[in-house]
């Protein structure tokens, strides 16, 4: 046998071989892949109602443990009606209910805006007079480190924490970023909603803007039975 064709051969052994354990790799992965994922959105559910801080470590256990005794997944239908898991559709949607003693405290959506450069993925939290933000975090997105990659970051974050979603005069109007701080841009009326944008991320501020806007206009159903105390 020549030394080419034994060439030919070894090469293609190596790559049959690295294919194989590269497979191996990924499938057992994926169930660790999967649970980590799940949990990261655990603990930004619990983030945005300030159950837990990213100061403070917690064991995956702490974590699954204070998210069952305190958060239910429920679903609502377009008239916000909620809906429980046995009876949801395809065209209900999901929220997350922070619950104390049978006392709804606030609700959360998940968020799914366009980004700069991919899907800013998060959580929005309203308390329960469906007016008044209590918290919102970010678990994924591609924007840029430094820029808009800032939306991950708490003092960003932080900034959404007592924002309304309602003008003076009781219309909706979401929660927007402003194009740099709201001090400096915003009239003193519509100060309550908006956020301080960042510098130099311009365009993620306006996507995250649209993005928010879109899915609470999706759950403002919802919103409108908790102000009017149709949901306790």
């Amino acid at each position: 046998m020549s030394s080419y064709l034994k060439s030919i051969i070894f090469a293609a052994v190596v790559t049959v071989i690295c294919g194989s354990l590269l497979t191996l790799a990924s499938t057992g992965l994926k169930e660790y892949q999967l649970k980590n994922i799940a949990l990261d959105k655990q603990k930004n559910i619990l983030k945005s109602v300030g159950l837990i801080h990213d100061k403070k470590p917690l064991s995956p256990d702490t974590i699954d443990k204070i998210y069952a005794e305190n958060i239910k997944q429920v679903w609502v239908d377009l008239s916000g009606k909620i809906i429980p898991e046995q009876n949801k559709s395809q065209d209900d949607l999901p929220v997350y209910l922070y619950v104390i003693q049978n006392h709804i405290q606030s609700y959360i959506i998940p968020v799914d805006s366009r980004g700069l450069w991919g899907r800013i993925l998060g959580y929005l939290s309203i308390k329960n007079d469906g007016t008044t933000v209590s918290g919102f975090t970010v678990y994924s997105h591609s924007e840029t480190p430094g820029l808009g990659g800032e939306i991950e970051k708490d003092w960003f974050q932080k900034n959404f924490s007592g924002k309304k979603i309602l003008d003076d005069r009781g219309n909706f109007v979401s929660v927007a970023i402003a194009k740099g701080l709201v001090r400096d841009k915003i009239h003193d009326s519509r100060q309550k909603n908006v956020v301080d944008g960042i510098s130099g991320a311009t365009l993620t501020g306006k996507f995250l803007s649209a993005g928010l806007k879109r899915t609470l206009i999706q759950y403002e159903p919802l919103s409108k039975k908790f102000r009017n105390n149709q949901i306790k």
